[in-house]
C-alpha cells in the first residue's frame, strides 16, 4: 500500500497498477461505470508514468482492457455522466416512433 510520503516507484509501481486495472474490470463487470471510470481514469493516470519496459511488465490481457476501455468506452467522443445531453424525450420519441398502427 502507498505512503503518503513515499510515492511508488519499480515493481511497487507496476503492482498497483495492475490492481487498478483489475479493480475497474471488476467494476465494469459488476455494471458499476461511476466507479469503473474514476478507477479506470487513476489506472491509466499511474499507467501512463510507466517506462516502455515496465509497461511491458503489466500483463497484455490488462494493457488491451485498459486500452480497448478507455476509447471506446470513455473517449472524448462519448457523452460524459451527468450531462444534459442525455434526454428522457429523445427515447420516448423513439419509442413512439415504433408503435405500429
Amino acid at each position: 500500500m502507498p505512503t503518503p510520503d513515499r510515492p511508488l516507484e519499480g515493481d511497487e509501481l507496476i503492482k498497483e497498477v495492475c490492481r487498478r486495472i483489475r479493480a475497474a474490470r471488476s467494476l465494469w463487470d459488476a455494471h458499476k461505470n461511476a466507479a469503473c471510470r474514476q478507477e479506470r481514469e487513476q489506472a491509466l493516470a499511474l499507467y501512463n508514468t510507466l517506462t516502455p519496459e515496465q509497461k511491458d511488465k503489466v500483463p497484455q490481457v490488462l494493457r488491451v482492457w485498459l486500452r480497448y476501455r478507455s476509447e471506446k468506452y470513455f473517449g472524448p467522443h462519448q457523452t460524459q455522466p451527468g450531462s444534459s445531453d442525455r434526454s428522457s424525450k429523445r427515447s420516448s420519441q423513439r419509442r413512439s416512433q415504433k408503435k405500429h398502427p
